[in-house]
């Protein structure tokens, strides 16, 4: 059985009872970089196989892995923080045990966008994800279709460019719009900057921004 074991997005006890014990129990464990699931391993005193599984060799190594969980081996899939292929490698692998006849099993767990949908202010009845926004290709057609969408949207996105994503929702979307910026979740200095997005791109443009960032942004209004 292929086994997708979501891991803590930054406290460490934000992990359930359940996924430890797969995690004890399994064969070989996938991990996106093996040093950051080698601590978390660590911390909990387990110790098993691990074998890289990420963007840069999922085409490679995808056919192998499902033959030998096929054969009989149980394996869980991590990655650095979080569910398994939300944002992160994974999709390719389920789709592939699927086809093949290899059972899937998901458990339930930490999952970024979901603390910063729910305190983000902003109505969660109705919500779409979209993960990153294209960095070149896409990005402006991507935008102008998301300027309709009248569901809450919840993006994805890195330090780096978190600057200039706001100033292009607030392009696009309206300086007015509302939105909820949040960074560091379940971490010591966690952050939750709500407002528009003109004032909420102007808080962060005279600050350094580090961590995961999740950004939450209030649907056109009819």
């Amino acid at each position: 059985m292929l086994y997708l074991v979501p891991t803590p997005i930054g406290n460490l006890k934000d992990i359930t009872l359940r996924a430890l014990e797969v995690l004890k129990a399994c064969d070989v464990i996938l991990c996106e970089d093996t040093r950051t699931s080698g601590r978390l391993l660590s911390h909990y005193g387990i110790s098993k196989p691990l074998l890289p599984f990420h963007q840069h060799n999922e085409h490679k190594v995808l056919q192998p892995i499902t033959d030998e969980i096929a054969s009989g081996r149980n394996m869980a899939l991590i990655t650095d923080a979080g569910t398994p292929a939300i944002s992160d490698p994974g999709f390719l692998l389920v789709r592939e045990c699927i086809k093949n006849n290899v059972q899937v099993e998901c458990l339930p767990g930490a999952t970024a966008f979901v603390p910063a949908l729910v305190n983000s202010g902003l109505p969660a009845t109705r919500f779409c994800f979209e993960g990153f926004l294209p960095l070149k290709k896409g990005r402006q057609t991507m935008l102008k279709k998301l300027a309709e969408e009248q569901r809450t949207m919840i993006f994805y996105e890195s330090p780096v460019r978190l600057q200039k994503t706001l100033a292009d929702l607030a392009t696009y979307f309206g300086a007015e719009r509302l939105c909820s910026v949040s960074r560091e979740l379940s971490k010591m200095f966690e952050e939750n900057k709500r407002g528009t997005l003109q004032s909420v791109a102007e808080y962060f443009a005279s600050r350094t921004v580090k961590g995961e960032i999740v950004i939450v942004v209030e649907g056109k209004k009819d």
